[in-house]
């Protein structure tokens, strides 16, 4: 078999098909976008019996009528790409519903190999499956696997193997629909095998179908292609529809979905599946969830599963997170000691380590925040999360399906804007979408989380992970205001009705979690040496250019020279022979009298710069929320990527303070400076939290809605996010001084 024979992984969403994917594949895989859109794309290599084997992980879907962006995906992947097979993925607990995309694989003729997955869960529920007679009369292989521990697998794709082997010809299926369904079927398959209407790609019937279920895509392929004989097609759509509504009350896509299930209850019924005992017996995961989704304990258990989660991180990270900090402490100290004053050391320790390290010190907290958020992802917990949070939702205008982009964004931790942006393309509402598009940035991304970690460590240690979890709330609660007002004002209109699966729970494979972990992690570090490594080196530029003039310059290096002047000549020699260690108290007060000129100048080339220049400016308005000019030059940087707030801080403070005698980590940095406080820390939390979008997000709002949106978002998040931090300021400092 050649190297070329592509098996695509197709399923319902929780049917096990990327743990399967995991599984077959490991590390050969890959993930980027399928072209044009941002749907993502997973492929990886799998050797059966030493032939390698092209394994494409598709969306999961439904269906293959195009209601979604991922169910085109799908199908238009095995229409052009044309797969030797189709590994059909089934939860063997829910037999009946996943069985309804498998009748549409069969209508399009595709190669065939159904995996019968979670076979335990189903014998758990006391579901018996007979795999060979369900083979016997779909007249396809039927294999029973355990995906996530890899049971039966290897014979699963022998057999696709075998499949791909001999590149079996497309025989479509031809399945009843009833007398005015199949008549009119026959008719449009006829009149479309005669004008040879998109046939090179798709079978007739499948296409006549496509136009009775009144399928957009299809129908648009269709007016290109012939614009007579889709115009014909379309007509003759429109009197069945007219026949059906006129005589049962019914529309041909609900007739053959009915009739599909019908085909499915036919074959469950010839000896396929038994039950061992009631099926009205309480699953497991029914009576896990009679508690985690009670409309009273399941809040409770959902604060309490997140506090764990934000205790654990935190508790296990922070070792880690010193010994990196220490490390690029040492690297800084090594660089200054071997590389001499000027430009280019400024710009490896200041604009480079501080900048970098800064952000790669975290990447300890984030990889296991990333454990914990896939472990609650894989076990079917966040599913139950997306339930709860349904009720509220629909109190605030929005649709239930709207928790998953919040989710994705970080509504759990550690998630990203730009992803949960294009998750509301499952949105059906134009205006639920607008209002859930616009407030998901509100949520605690993977970007924001390190600049939140590191102040809530240096000022709030104590109550780390508490504090955490309520920024968290505070996100949610006011993403939901956000969208409240807008649904009120600019995106008024009614919320429409909400329906979502909830998978059975699944103790999560080792091996999955560290794919889904690493995936992530990569992301961020792969981030921090690219965008975040020029940003920082463009930022260090701006704050150490145009320098000081050369008057200035002058009036320092005389400073210098008046404390070395008023030493005794043994002071100065003990100074700089001794390398500033065990000194003499007199020659300690030198020393310290030469630092404190240097952080001087230090700090007069920083508000000289251009970036100082612009923070200072900026201070005639932030003076409100207690925020300094180097903080505002952080956060100019933050509207491109929001992990530069951390680089840019520890460049402005280095380039402050190059020469203080006790080197450390921006978080004693900050700890001790004087700008610094509880309260202000909290108000640039805050405001963190809610300005505008990372440039990334920015640009992802304007290509799903317009740039006129993009703008919108910027300014509203920013002003929010502003009233929001001075609010916090300043009644913190009222109460402060009652």
């Amino acid at each position: 078999m050649a190297p070329q024979s592509i098996i695509a992984l197709a399923g319902n969403p929780n049917a096990g098909k990327t743990t399967l994917f995991n599984s077959l594949t490991g590390s050969r895989q890959h993930v980027g976008n399928y072209p044009g859109v941002t749907v993502e794309k997973k492929e990886g290599v799998y050797l059966c019996d030493g032939t390698p084997l092209r394994i494409v992980d598709l969306p999961g879907t439904y269906s293959l009528t195009a209601y979604s962006v991922e169910e085109v995906v799908a199908r238009d992947f095995l229409v052009n790409d044309r797969p030797q097979v189709i590994v059909n993925i089934v939860d063997a607990a829910n037999l009946e519903r996943n069985l309804y995309l498998t009748c549409q694989f069969l209508e399009l003729g595709i190669p065939l190999v159904i995996a019968l997955n979670m076979i335990d869960v189903a014998k758990d529920r006391g579901i018996e499956i007979d795999a060979a007679r369900l083979s016997q009369l779909l007249g396809l292989p039927v294999l029973p696997i355990i995906a996530r521990s890899g049971q039966g697998t290897a014979d699963l794709m022998r057999e696709a193997a075998r499949l791909a082997t001999h590149q079996q010809e497309w025989q479509p299926r031809r399945l009843s629909y009833g007398e005015d369904l199949d008549q009119i079927l026959m008719e449009m398959e006829a009149r479309i095998t005669a004008a040879g209407l998109l046939t090179d790609t798709h079978p007739a019937r499948w296409l006549a179908i496509k136009y009775l279920e009144n399928d957009e895509q299809i129908m648009a392929m269709g007016r290109r292609a012939d614009p007579d004989c889709a115009a014909a097609l379309a007509d003759m759509a429109t009197r069945v529809t007219d026949h059906l509504q006129a005589t049962v009350a019914t529309y041909p896509e609900a007739m053959i979905a009915d009739h599909r299930y019908g085909y499915i209850k036919s074959i469950l019924r010839q000896g396929v599946m038994s039950h061992a005992y009631d099926t009205d017996r309480l699953y497991t995961s029914d009576r896990i969830d009679r508690v985690l989704t009670n409309r009273f304990l399941g809040p409770v258990c959902m604060v309490a599963v997140l506090l764990a989660l934000y205790h654990v991180t935190f508790t296990y990270s922070q070792l880690p997170v010193e010994w990196l900090s220490d490390l690029f402490d040492w690297l800084a100290a090594t660089v200054t000691a071997l590389v001499p004053a000027g430009p280019l050391r400024s710009l490896l320790v200041a604009g480079i380590i501080k900048g970098v390290g800064g952000v790669l010190g975290f990447v300890p907290l984030i990889l296991l925040m990333f454990m914990g958020i896939a472990f609650l992802e894989d076990s079917g917990y966040l599913a139950r999360v997306a339930f709860m949070m349904d009720r509220i939702f629909r109190a605030f205008g929005l649709h239930g399906s709207s928790v998953m982009p919040y989710i994705v964004s970080g509504g759990i931790a550690g998630g990203c804007a730009v992803p949960g942006v294009m998750a509301t393309r499952t949105l059906r509402s134009p205006k639920e979408r607008m209002a859930t598009l616009l407030t998901v940035p509100f949520m605690n991304c993977g970007a924001k989380l390190p600049v939140l970690a590191l102040l809530t460590s240096i000022f709030f240690a104590a109550h780390q992970a508490q504090i955490l979890l309520l920024l968290t709330l505070l996100a949610w609660g006011m993403a939901l205001l956000a969208a409240k007002f807008l649904r009120l004002t600019v995106l008024r209109g009614e919320a429409t009705p909400f329906v979502m699966e909830l998978p059975p729970y699944r103790l999560p494979t080792f091996k999955g979690l560290l794919i889904h972990t690493w995936e992530k992690t990569w992301q961020y570090i792969r981030k921090a040496g690219t965008v975040i490594l020029g940003i920082s080196i463009l930022l260090w530029a701006m704050m150490t250019y145009p320098g000081l003039p050369a008057a200035t310059t002058a009036q320092f290096a005389a400073q210098r020279a008046t404390a070395l002047a008023a030493a005794s000549p043994a002071v100065v020699t003990e100074y700089q022979q001794s390398g500033r260690a065990n000194l003499s108290p007199v020659a300690r007060q030198l020393a310290a009298r030469l630092v404190a000129i240097d952080n001087q100048q230090s700090e007069e080339a920083l508000r000289h710069s251009l970036a100082g220049r612009f923070g200072i400016a900026l201070e005639t308005l932030t003076w409100l929320p207690g925020f300094d000019w180097r903080t505002n030059i952080a956060l100019v940087g933050g509207f491109a990527a929001k992990e530069i707030i951390i680089s840019t801080l520890g460049t402005a403070y280095s380039l402050g303070e190059v020469n203080r005698e006790e080197t450390g980590s921006l978080a004693k940095t900050l700890a001790r400076s004087p700008h610094w406080s509880p309260l202000t820390a909290m108000a640039l939390i805050v405001f963190i939290m809610f300005y505008s979008p990372c440039f990334a997000t920015v640009v992802c709002i304007a290509r799903e809605a317009s740039w006129k949106w993009s703008l919108f978002s910027m300014a509203f998040n920013t002003t929010l996010a502003f009233l929001l931090a001075t609010l916090v300021y300043r009644l913190g400092s009222l109460c402060l001084a009652l």
